[in-house]
């Protein structure tokens, strides 16, 4: 979902801890390097290196293409960058509305505690109600106490009743072939 461009918006409700200088702004073409190099990075965080398949020209492909599937904003202290999130376009059939699904929000260790994260989360929320979405959801791994701890804080609910289930790699395209043994009947 590719709604009204993105504006940089200095967080002006700012919390005793968050930094003055703190400014979340639209990922550009020239960031494409540094998104990727903080999304490798969150891959070490969550002990899943090898699993980075994607590349930069993907990425920028993804973001910046001539149909984006994905956005991301930057956020950035001082001019120095200090996290990102990287988000997309989801839909409720319930509410027959639009959401987002938050894929990554990702602040390097070295600049936590600082409000980057909360003001990086608050950018994209606002983003979905200037949109008109009804949600935000993300997913995140249950071994992240310091995330889940945060998003609890947050007042974000746990959806414990709902399990993510995903295709990809071969059963994908066996399923998309239609060769997969598919049994109806269960």
């Amino acid at each position: 979902m590719r709604g009204r461009p993105l504006s940089s918006a200095v967080v002006s409700a700012v919390p005793p801890t968050r930094p003055a200088a703190l400014e979340i702004r639209p990922a550009r073409p020239q960031d494409v390097e540094l998104v990727f190099s903080l999304i490798v990075e969150l891959a070490r965080y969550e002990r899943a290196p090898d699993q980075v398949n994607g590349t930069p020209d993907l990425l920028r492909e993804a973001l910046f293409g001539e149909h984006p599937s994905a956005e991301a904003v930057i956020a950035e202290l001082d001019g120095e960058p200090v996290g990102f999130a990287l988000f997309h376009g989801t839909f409720s059939t319930w509410e027959c509305r639009p959401g987002l699904w938050l894929e990554d929000l990702y602040v390097p260790p070295r600049h936590r505690r600082a409000g980057v994260g909360g003001a990086l989360l608050a950018r994209v929320a606002a983003i979905a109600v200037e949109r008109g979405c009804t949600r935000l959801q993300w997913a995140a791994l249950e071994w992240n106490a310091p995330a889940l701890d945060f998003y609890a804080k947050l007042g974000a609910r746990r959806l414990d009743e709902w399990v993510l289930h995903r295709l990809d790699g071969e059963a994908l395209r066996q399923v998309a072939a239609g060769a997969s043994a598919l049994d109806v009947s269960s």
